[in-house]
Parts: C-alpha cells; sequence; structure tokens
C-alpha cells in the first residue's frame, strides 16, 4: 500500500535514503550510547526504507538504552520514540522520522484532495446546495405561505431577468436552481419558473407552472389553494383578504374590470403606461391594486416591466398549465489538491457563457434594471464574474500521485535523484498519469501546458476525455524534448469536468512541468461578500466525497454542443431516431458509471412526459455488471411534464462501477427531455489538509488584503472594513 509523505516547508528537509525492502527477521544489533544518525544508518543497511531530515535527527541524539525489538522495524520505532520523535508511513513503503506534531497535516499526510471547502460570510445565505439553502431559508415552525415565500425570495435575490445562459443539456436552458445561484446569476422568466418548481417541492411544497401571453410563471400550493409567485418580475398580488392571488383569479379579476371599462380593452402599451402612471394603477383591476411592488407610476422593481404588462399577460388569451422543467443535483464541491487554486472574482473580463448572446455582462448592482438587488441583500458590484482554476502538478515531489486517478509505471525525482521531475520507472513499458480536473464552475476556456523530456526514441502523447474516462481523444504529441502548450477552450467550454491522460514512452522520457490553467464563469451574488464593519468569515471543509456526473445533451439538433448522450452510453433502445420519445410499447438507456473511490449514493432523475396513468420511467441500477437490476423509483404519469429525482444510498460495500438505467413503457405518449446521474464516491485519498483563504477588496480605491490559513476544519474568524468595500476576489488553495 503506498502513501504519501508531506513536511512542512519550515521544518523538514527531507533527505531520501533508498534501499531495499524491510527485512522481516534481521538480527538484532547494539545500539544504546551510539547517535541515533549512525543507528538509523546501519538499520537502513539491513533493508529499512528510511526518509528522515538532518534537521531533526542530529549527531548529539544518542541511543540511551538497548531496544528489545526483534527487527528493524521495531529497533526503528523504539528507539526513534526514545528521542522524541516518531515513525509515520511514507511513500513507496518507505518509514519516516517526523516530529510529534497531533495532526494529519503537520508531518507526514496521505491527504490528496480537500473536499467541500467553503467559505461562508454572515452577509450572504449559503445557497451552495439544495440542502444549504434549505437550512438558510426554511426554519422550524414556518408555515407552508413562510415556506413558500422565503422560496420565491430566494429566486428573487440569486438570479436577475435577463437573456439565459445556455449549456445545451435538457431541454437548453439552464433550470438548475442551485446552479443558477452559483454559476450564473440570471436567467429568463421559464428559468425563475422553474427554480420555484424545484425550492418548493424541495421544501415539501406542490408546485406547478403556467403558461401566459408571453410570460412564464409558477404557483405554489398552500392552505388549500394555488398561489402566483412571479420571481421573474419580482411580484405576487395579495387580494384584499391579504390572501396571495392565484393565475386564475388574476385573469378573472382583469376581466371583470374591462367588463366594467369596456374602453380600456384594447388598449395599447403606450396607452397603458399612460394610465398607470401617478398611481392611476390603483384604479384598474382590484386584484393588482393591493400590490405591493408597484411604484408610483406603476413600474416592477426592475423598471423593465409593469402594470401595463401585467394586464397584457393575464389577458386571457394563454393560462395554461406547464411544467418548466429543471435539473437537481448539482452541487458546490470545491475540491483542492496541492498545487490547485481556485480564484473567484466579482468582476468579469468579458466572458460568458453564451458569448455571442445577450448577458448582464456589463450591468452595476443598484444602477438600471438592477437597481433593486441592494434592497434584497446583493453586494456585489456587478453579476458575472470571471475566475480561474489552476492546477501546477507537484510532480518532482511524488504529491501529485494521492491526486492522480492514474499513475502508473511513473517515478518521481525525489526518489530517482536525478532527471525530471517525473519520469518512466521501468523503459519496457510506458508510463501514465491521468489526471481529472473538476469543477464547480462552468469551464469557459483553458489551457495546458507542459515541458517535456524526452529520451531517445521516447515520446510524450496527451489525450482528453469530456465522458468520465469513456472515449479519449489524442491532443498532443511532444517526440523531443521542449515545451509545449494546448489550447482547451473548444473542447471544455460549458463543462464542468474532463481528463487529460499522459502517455510517457521510452527510457528517460518524462515530465518536468505540468500547468493547467482553466477560465471559469461564477455568478457575483452568491459569493461571501464583506460588508463595511464586523463581518464573521465561516471556513469549512466537508465530506471527502467527489462526484462523477452524467448529465448528456439530448437534443440531436446541438449535438456538437456538448457531450451528446451517445458519448455516454451506446445502449439505448426503443426511442425514435430524431428525439427521446419512446417510439413503441418499451424503450431503456443504460449508463455505466464508475468512480475513482468506493460509491456512496446515487442521484439521478429525469425530466420527461408520461400522458398516461399507466406509463413513465423506472430508475434502475446494477451492480453486477447487468445480470440483475433493482427498481429505486419511478417516474410515472400522467403528466404532460414534469421533474422527479431521488436518491439510493444502498450501494454495497466497495462497489466502484454501476449501470445505471431508465426503462420506459408507454401506451400514449412517454419521452425524455433530460437525464441526470450524479454518483458520489469516497476519495480514495481524501481529508483535511490546512487551507488558505484569501480576500482582496478595495476601500476607498486603496487594495485591501486578508490572508487566512484554516487549520481545522471547520473555523470561525472576523475581518472588519473601515469603510465600504468593493469586493474584488476569493482565492482559495491548500496552504504550505
Amino acid at each position: 500500500m503506498n502513501f504519501r509523505a508531506r513536511f512542512a516547508a519550515c521544518m523538514l528537509a527531507v533527505a531520501m535514503i533508498a534501499s531495499a525492502a524491510l527485512a522481516a527477521d534481521a538480527p538484532s544489533k547494539r545500539y544504546a550510547g551510539r547517535t541515533l544518525e549512525s543507528a538509523l544508518e546501519d538499520l537502513r543497511s539491513q533493508g529499512v526504507k528510511l526518509i528522515y531530515s538532518s534537521a531533526l535527527v542530529t549527531p548529539e541524539m544518542k541511543v540511551a538504552a538497548e531496544p528489545e525489538g526483534k527487527t528493524p522495524r521495531e529497533l526503528l520505532e523504539k528507539m526513534v520514540e526514545a528521542s522524541g520523535l516518531h515513525v509515520a508511513a511514507g511513500p513507496n513503503d518507505t518509514l519516516v522520522v517526523v516530529k510529534d506534531l497531533p495532526t494529519q497535516t503537520a508531518g507526514v499526510s496521505n491527504v490528496g484532495v480537500v473536499s467541500f471547502v467553503k467559505i461562508v460570510s454572515d452577509k450572504i445565505e449559503d445557497v451552495s446546495s439544495m440542502d444549504a439553502w434549505k437550512k438558510s431559508f426554511i426554519k422550524d415552525g414556518m408555515t407552508d405561505e413562510q415556506k413558500a415565500l422565503a422560496v420565491w425570495q430566494t429566486v428573487v435575490k440569486f438570479r436577475h431577468q435577463t437573456s439565459p445562459p445556455n449549456e445545451f443539456l435538457g431541454e437548453g436552458n439552464v433550470h438548475d436552481p442551485i446552479k443558477t445561484f452559483n454559476v450564473y446569476g440570471y436567467g429568463m422568466c421559464c428559468c425563475a419558473s422553474s427554480n420555484i418548481e424545484a425550492l418548493a417541492r424541495y421544501a415539501g411544497l406542490k408546485a406547478q407552472g403556467r403558461g401566459l401571453s408571453g410570460h412564464s410563471v409558477p404557483e405554489v400550493f398552500w392552505d388549500g389553494a394555488w398561489h402566483l409567485l412571479d420571481g421573474s418580475l419580482i411580484t405576487y398580488f395579495p387580494k384584499p383578504d391579504k390572501k396571495i392571488a392565484s393565475v386564475d383569479e388574476i385573469v378573472e379579476s382583469i376581466a371583470d374590470w374591462f367588463t366594467k371599462n369596456p374602453g380600456m380593452k384594447g388598449k395599447d402599451a403606450k396607452e397603458l403606461m399612460a394610465f398607470m402612471r401617478g398611481q392611476g394603477w390603483k384604479k384598474g383591476p382590484v386584484v393588482l391594486s393591493n400590490c405591493p411592488f408597484y411604484g408610483e407610476n406603476g413600474w416592477l422593481p426592475a423598471a423593465t416591466h409593469g402594470w401595463y404588462s401585467t394586464i397584457g399577460e393575464y389577458d386571457g388569451a394563454n393560462k395554461f398549465i406547464y411544467e418548466y422543467t429543471y435539473s437537481q443535483g448539482y452541487q458546490v464541491n470545491v475540491q483542492l489538491r496541492e498545487g490547485e487554486k481556485l480564484t473567484r472574482n466579482w468582476f468579469n473580463k468579458g466572458l460568458h457563457i453564451n458569448q455571442e448572446g445577450d448577458s448582464p455582462i456589463n450591468e452595476k448592482v443598484g444602477e438600471g434594471d438592477m437597481k433593486y438587488a441592494v434592497e434584497y441583500g446583493d453586494l456585489a458590484p456587478g453579476r458575472i464574474g470571471n475566475g480561474s482554476l489552476e492546477y501546477d502538478l507537484p510532480l518532482a515531489s511524488g504529491a501529485y500521485q494521492t491526486a492522480a486517478l492514474v499513475a502508473e509505471n511513473l517515478v518521481s525525482k525525489s526518489e530517482a535523484r536525478a532527471g525530471p521531475a517525473v519520469q518512466v520507472k521501468d523503459a519496457a513499458k510506458p508510463g501514465v498519469l491521468v489526471v481529472r480536473m473538476p469543477s464547480s464552475y462552468v469551464f469557459l476556456g483553458g489551457a495546458l501546458s507542459y515541458n517535456a523530456v524526452v529520451g531517445q526514441g521516447g515520446e510524450v502523447t496527451v489525450s482528453f476525455s469530456d465522458n468520465n474516462g469513456l472515449a479519449w481523444t489524442e491532443v498532443s504529441k511532444a517526440g523531443v524534448s521542449g515545451p509545449m502548450s494546448v489550447e482547451l477552450k473548444p473542447r471544455i467550454l460549458r463543462r464542468y469536468d474532463y481528463r487529460l491522460k499522459f502517455e510517457l514512452k521510452g527510457s528517460g522520457t518524462g515530465l518536468d512541468a505540468v500547468k493547467i490553467v482553466n477560465d471559469i464563469q461564477n455568478s457575483q451574488r452568491a459569493l461571501p461578500a464583506l460588508a463595511q464593519g464586523k463581518n464573521t468569515i465561516t471556513f469549512s471543509a466537508g465530506a471527502a466525497e467527489g462526484t462523477i456526473t452524467v448529465e448528456p445533451n439530448l437534443n440531436y439538433e446541438h449535438k456538437d454542443k456538448n457531450v451528446f448522450v451517445t458519448d455516454f452510453t451506446k445502449n439505448m433502445t426503443g426511442f425514435n431516431p430524431t428525439d427521446f420519445f419512446m417510439a413503441g410499447a418499451k424503450a431503456q438507456i443504460t449508463f455505466p458509471v464508475e468512480t475513482p473511490g468506493e460509491m456512496t449514493r446515487i442521484r439521478m432523475g429525469c425530466q420527461y412526459r408520461a400522458r398516461s396513468v399507466s406509463e413513465g420511467w423506472d430508475f434502475q441500477v446494477s451492480f453486477d455488471d447487468g445480470k440483475t437490476f433493482r427498481t429505486i423509483d419511478k417516474a410515472e404519469g400522467p403528466v404532460a411534464g414534469f421533474c422527479k429525482y431521488t436518491t439510493f444510498a444502498e450501494i454495497p460495500p466497495g462497489t466502484k462501477s454501476a449501470l445505471i438505467r431508465y426503462s420506459g413503457t408507454q401506451n400514449n405518449t412517454c419521452g425524455l427531455f433530460g437525464v441526470t446521474i450524479n454518483a458520489d464516491y469516497k476519495e480514495p485519498h481524501g481529508g483535511f489538509r490546512p487551507v488558505k483563504v484569501t480576500y482582496v477588496w478595495e476601500e476607498n480605491g486603496a487594495e485591501k488584503k486578508d490572508v487566512h490559513v484554516a487549520t481545522k476544519e471547520n473555523e470561525t474568524y472576523t475581518i472588519d472594513c473601515a469603510t465600504k468595500p468593493t469586493m474584488k476576489s476569493l482565492i482559495v488553495e491548500l496552504a504550505n
């Protein structure tokens, strides 16, 4: 079993002594009175693989008494312990002499990745997952109405009305509420409707979508009735009895007003705008006259729509029930490896997911149609942030191995003592390094740079995969030594995860450096901003878990825009040739999923249609390579459209692979709009190490910075701002 030794740079100057394997029953020698250093050297000559530092083991250290151990390992442990030091497991079955430091991060550590690194400010609610959102907004003792209004308030706070981001997954536009809040922070009315549906259902409430004339809205059910909650245009309509009206009640009230005021029917927008000024809107339909969101002149908070548009939207020409489908399962899981750094900015450099379309790229909070945002707690300067995810692999020390998916037939310079930072160990076969780049924030671009060292007749080949390693495409090949670079944007745009594979061939072939830099998009709104005065910052690192996600593009017309379903599976039967509606009575689509560590749970679901009561989709899993399948949940009809998600945690111990299947039955109309699978797993080398958190902001034009090293998995500290800060950057990386 291989472990990795890590030393605090200020404490250990590591010297590796290469030797043979541990001798199981070597005879004891007399060591009493000898220096510890000479005793250790003698044990090394007996076959002990040993790492120690002369800064720790000094000539003055004496072996005071004769240890009684029978093997070199037992002798070593006793002698070192008597000297006030400790022995721990190191890389490649070595033993390491370290100081008596109680935590695994000080001294020797085999932790390769720290997961769920989270920074929360007391000024901004935590919306990093559905559970985190629920803890932030849904409190014990709330009525259903209060829960529904908390849902509405969340959507108003964390997203803004403009052209939606499109990842070409599911039905296209981003309709995952947690992804919307953290990655983008904007969308259209259909997006806001889907967000409210998802959150309301997660809070235990019924919800549905309604299509109107040129507008989309959701309704939430409580107290025996439906109630409109428009998070898009930031409004709802209390009736005279203070109860919030439904879509149907709004339509009826407007129709009644037109009956009593026939001269107003047919007025164009300009005429209605003239009528609504100077609180003229209060003379309109009764159900609108109590609205707390219209301003003096009838404009809603963003001032893009007003009373006049409400009259047109609820004119009764359209008021159909419609499911604004959403995906569910995304969560912010910031993972850090040695050499990795995530920078999230409260500014942008002009990049966004739909580079050719509209977005709030230059809009400022508190101005224009974002003037309302300050009232809802927005402390950010704008909405779209551009950051970076960088990974400079620690090759020479060998520390890269605990974070790599594959590290075969490779040796680091720290062990080889010469040659490139990492190199082929046995020249008779290739050395292979596979690096995964998962991100909680969408990739907009990136580049790989590496320094190849190519031996006689050797080569370095780099391949790329964006479908969890199911298929690879060669992207670079070096036949001679020197620096190499690969543009990644065409391959990683709109992705959240990809892999790079390095294959090294030939004696002396290796890598002296590998660096990956990615551009990301983040919403400024959800970042843990600071305010004037005292700010309480909570740092936490969560479970040592990662996630493998399967969320394919199901649209044949856009199959080149994101990973298409056939790149995740070839095993699908019973569908139409041009879409994912069933062609007959039965259909199945099966996805293979493999995790780097032991699988802990499967979170899966779909956006679907099943018009008949006896049709729908069975969610099924197999852990025996398809010999048997177990149904874990069902997405049932009759629905014209609906979303169903479930979590399954009865995973057999040691499982690292599964087949996940959607099995459909049809007798009317049944199909899939989108599928999402998240397989959570234990990180093989997961754990905690100190994390450096850097805040950067400005006060009165002067840059301010706070650097905090979190040495525990849960810490709270404060940052004081003398004046109103302008937020700039939040940077997290492992501390040295």
